[in-house]
């Protein structure tokens, strides 16, 4: 049973008390006295479900996102990368983050900002009155939980934000609207050191029981904490923690890649840590946003070129529109079998039928139709084709943290720590990873950090695409100022009568044209604090 079954109860029992100028306010516990809730772990640890939902939008479209881990916040971030393109063109806030106009009154910067300070001012509440619990082990696993939750808040607020304020206690309304500005450096360092202690009081995952599914593990911890110290290139740190989620033994590679995005394989053990949505009652709408016209969806989620030709050919040689194994009427033939899980292209088939993008096609799908696909490619990650209930109510959970993840974030950091690896380490991960079952791409060879460092952040692309990553990787890389600058293209549509190209050229491989990107350096390295946070609280001017 997933920790969203308390969902409706919440109303009576959440700590809505959040931070300052963030949206704050405070709702009574209407339902249950003060004292009573907290002398009951079993009451605490509803109150500590809402804590996790948060914000979030639940059985409806997310039209903005609602928290860092929910489809909107998660998956549409990679609207701001190179992996995916948002049918919404220049009017999308995501496109905007990363195109030359981030300003601080852009509203989804917004959102991310006030949600994770509502979710910390809740968890500081909850820390403050869990102490009163009865001493137990569950007192000391809601008090990790917590933890854990604000301590990926502020991991989230660090990377794009940087310089924000670091607030740890229960403060009044006055109090946060004066909050100083903290260095990056100090709140990075705040992560580390409650990812750690969580990690040492949760309980590991393969100790977590169906009941609880969906509540933070060791390992979620930990691989919280390899996040942020990768960030901070301490490579040699990260790399001892990922090998402590790896030796745990708990985690392994799903035998079916596709199904770890669908309803039917959220309880793999592949899945460290994922956002729970639960079928009719508190549904996610990705689906609807996603489907192809054809199938009543809005085709929001488009896929640029770029992404596709990230994708190998099946021996391992790296894509080329000049290779003799580039089929232009098969666009998935010969091509490493994620692209088929992750990319709806043009012939392809998609619940029972093809779906057709073609420009020349009368087709409710062709490119640039109305309400279609920009690009001529949609996302097929997420999509269960045998789902046939409402679209905006999909029980599937949204992936945050997949095992895949950690053994190329282990790789990652034992290459830059050391300068080399051995063979026997790349069949452990990188391998691993792409030997499995329904993918089966060659082995990698390269040993050098120079030679495999390109080859390992294109498997970190391809691999977990459309996961919500791809932009924190190219911030992190420092290569957002080179992916993120120049034309946008998409679909290669040979022959077709009906083109779109820029000022009129024919691309060469007759790509349709979508627009340009224009990341600028420094400033689109870091988020400006919401203007409206600025106006309340001087002290948010700082940042520099």
């Amino acid at each position: 049973m997933k920790y969203i079954h308390t969902l409706y109860t919440l109303a009576g029992l959440a700590l809505t008390l959040t931070v300052g100028s963030c949206s704050l306010d405070r709702s009574p516990l209407d339902k249950l006295s003060r004292d009573v809730v907290w002398s009951n772990p079993d009451n605490a640890e509803v109150v500590l479900t809402g804590i996790y939902r948060g914000n979030a939008v639940y059985s409806g479209p997310e039209y903005a996102p609602s928290d860092w881990w929910s489809y909107g916040g998660l998956v549409f971030m990679e609207f701001a990368s190179d992996n995916l393109y948002d049918r919404r063109n220049a009017n999308s806030n995501f496109y905007k983050i990363s195109s030359g106009q981030l300003v601080s009154t852009n509203g989804f910067i917004g959102n991310y900002w006030r949600n994770s300070y509502s979710k910390i001012g809740r968890c500081n509440e909850f820390l403050s009155n869990a102490t009163t619990l009865p001493e137990s082990a569950a007192k000391t696993r809601l008090i990790a939980e917590a933890r854990f939750l604000r301590a990926a808040q502020y991991f989230y607020l660090s990377q794009y934000f940087h310089d924000v304020p670091l607030i740890t206690s229960v403060l009044s309304r006055e109090e946060a609207n004066q909050a100083p500005l903290n260095s990056k450096k100090e709140v990075v360092d705040f992560v580390i050191k409650e990812l750690r202690e969580s990690a040492a009081a949760l309980p590991r995952q393969s100790e977590i029981s169906n009941a609880d599914k969906g509540h933070a593990s060791k390992q979620a911890a930990l691989a919280f904490l390899g996040r942020t110290l990768m960030a901070e290139e301490r490579w040699a740190e990260a790399a001892e923690v990922y090998k402590q989620i790896i030796d745990l033994g708990d985690n392994d590679l799903a035998p079916s890649y596709p199904d770890l995005f669908l309803a039917k394989g959220e309880n793999s053990s592949e899945i460290i840590f994922a956002f729970q949505y639960l079928e009719g009652q508190a549904g996610n709408a990705i689906m609807q946003h996603s489907y192809p016209a054809k199938d009543g969806g809005w085709c929001i989620i488009n896929v640029p070129a770029s992404l596709f030709e990230a994708y190998q050919f099946t021996d391992g040689t790296d894509f080329s529109y000049d290779s003799p194994l580039y089929d232009p009427t098969d666009l998935g033939a010969n091509r490493d079998p994620r692209l088929k899980y992750t990319i709806l292209y043009n012939g392809a088939q998609f619940k029972g039928s093809p779906y057709i993008s073609h420009p020349d096609s009368d087709s409710r799908d062709k490119v640039m139709g109305g309400q279609t696909t920009q690009t001529g490619f949609l996302i097929r990650k997420y999509l269960d084709e045998e789902y046939s209930g409402p679209l905006s109510l999909y029980g599937g959970d949204i992936p945050v943290i997949r095992y895949a993840e950690v053994l190329l974030s282990y790789l990652e950091s034992k290459m830059e720590a050391d300068g080399s690896v051995s063979q026997k380490l790349l069949d452990e991960t990188i391998n691993k990873v792409r030997k499995r079952p329904g993918v089966d791409m060659p082995a990698i060879t390269a040993t050098s950090a120079d030679e495999l460092r390109p080859i390992l952040r294109n498997e970190r692309r391809v691999e977990l695409a459309c996961e919500g990553i791809r932009y924190w990787d190219i911030l992190r890389w420092k290569i957002a100022d080179q992916v993120l600058v120049g034309d946008i293209y998409g679909a290669p549509f040979p022959g077709a009568t009906r083109t779109r190209y820029k000022n009129n050229q024919p691309d060469p491989y007759s790509r349709w044209y979508v627009g340009t990107r224009n990341f600028r350096t420094p400033q689109d390295y870091k988020w400006p604090i919401p203007q409206s946070e600025q106006d309340i609280n001087p002290n948010l001017r700082k940042s520099k």
